[in-house]
């Protein structure tokens, strides 16, 4: 419940960074402050998938690699979206702490450390401020 709030704060602040944005400010901006919209919800709705799944992990470990394949198919999407160079650093960042995740699974260990994918998350939150 208090992620799902986070989440929304965090969509409702950028949208509010967008229409305050004055008619000074050129379209990269406006372009970047879009971009980050649009990824805000599929973002913070799969890293919570996430973090539910391996605490859950032992009753079915197979929610964890429908988080992570969920991530990566928001993240794929994410890169198509956009041609922001710090927007896509974020999305690689985070896909690289995804694959960490999915290697930690692999070799056995059941209840990975999620927190790099949630900083990744994080620091696209923060690129995708205007």
């Amino acid at each position: 419940m208090a992620a799902r709030h986070r989440r929304r704060t965090a969509t409702i602040a950028v949208v509010a960074a967008l229409v305050a944005l004055p008619t000074t400010i050129g379209c990269d901006a406006v372009d970047k402050a879009l971009d980050c919209v649009q990824t805000a919800d599929s973002i913070a709705d799969s890293v919570t998938d996430l973090q539910q799944a391996v605490e859950n992990a032992a009753n079915d470990p197979t929610q964890t690699d429908a988080s992570l394949n969920s991530i990566e198919n928001n993240l794929d999407k994410i890169g198509d979206k956009t041609d922001n160079a710090d927007i896509n650093k974020a999305v690689d960042d985070l896909d690289k702490a995804v694959g960490n995740v999915r290697t930690a699974i692999k070799n056995g260990d059941n209840t990975p450390d999620v927190s790099p994918v949630t900083d990744a998350a994080g620091e696209l939150t923060k690129v995708c401020t205007p």
